[in-house]
């Protein structure tokens, strides 16, 4: 055997091996340069374009899509109701409207506290729902149903609760919904940071010039409806001055929906 021969090609394999071994390193450098560039770059636009927004929740968020099933309200839910003193009319199984026999004065301060507190003995799974928004030109109190700690959405006003007022702000009727049996679908996946959902509405141009995005959550929305079965998607809820509401996939980043009146 030619040692000399063997050496060198030792020598050359191990040249070559080293000169790979670089070329990643310094590929893996560039493209963490690029992304912390990209980054700066969304950022110095909306700088550029005078977008604000209100601090962001930053660390690491894992959801799964979850599953539910409207509620049917039985001749059992009826008569419980009525024997409260209440009208009560179930429409296509799954819609509960009912009006009281005797208006209950609305709270004027603090509704998100004093509103379930008040209405626990008069209404079906009360504990489910949480106080949203008064429509003042409707006369309306808004609840959504919640699961975990966040609001669940839908374009049919599935898991909602609303209330009517008269003129002298008594609470005199109501309309109810219920997605019941919710549950996760499948193992939780990290989701989508709330500054990338706000760099997607930029980059469809629905985050314009001089906004201020004034609120950021994390709920649910009602992405298949097929009868009374429902998946539900994680979504970001972005509110942009007050006015606009934006639902973003927090899984997979498409915008869900854009409404122009706020549910603030």
């Amino acid at each position: 055997m030619d040692w000399r021969k063997t050496k060198t090609i030792f020598i050359i394999t191990f040249l070559i091996l080293n000169i790979f071994l670089a070329s990643q390193i310094f590929e893996k450098r560039d493209e963490n340069q690029w992304s912390i560039i990209t980054e700066a770059t969304i950022e110095e636009q909306f700088e550029a374009d005078e977008i604000t927004y209100e601090t962001l929740p930053k660390e690491p968020i894992t959801e799964s899509y979850i599953s539910g099933k409207s509620y049917k309200f039985s001749v059992e839910d009826k008569e419980a109701l009525e024997k409260k003193g209440q009208t009560v009319e179930i429409v296509n199984e799954t819609v509960l409207v009912g009006a009281f026999n005797e208006p209950i004065p609305a709270p004027e301060t603090d509704l998100e506290t004093r509103l379930p507190q008040l209405l626990k003995d008069q209404l079906l799974f009360n504990e489910k729902y949480d106080y949203k928004t008064y429509r003042k030109g409707e006369k309306e109190l808004i609840f959504f149903q919640s699961f975990k700690k966040g609001l669940i959405y839908s374009n049919n006003e599935s898991g909602m609760l609303s209330l009517y007022l008269d003129d002298e702000n008594n609470i005199v009727s109501y309309k109810q919904t219920l997605i019941s049996d919710l549950e996760e679908m499948d193992e939780a996946q990290e989701l989508i940071t709330a500054f990338n959902a706000l760099e997607n509405l930029y980059n469809m141009n629905e985050l314009k010039p001089g906004s201020h995005v004034t609120d950021v959550k994390l709920g649910y929305y009602t992405l298949v409806q097929i009868t009374s079965s429902h998946v539900l998607t994680p979504t970001w809820h972005i509110v942009v001055n007050g006015e606009q509401d934006f639902f973003v996939n927090a899984l997979e980043g498409q915008i869900i929906r854009k409404e122009n009146r706020t549910l603030e």
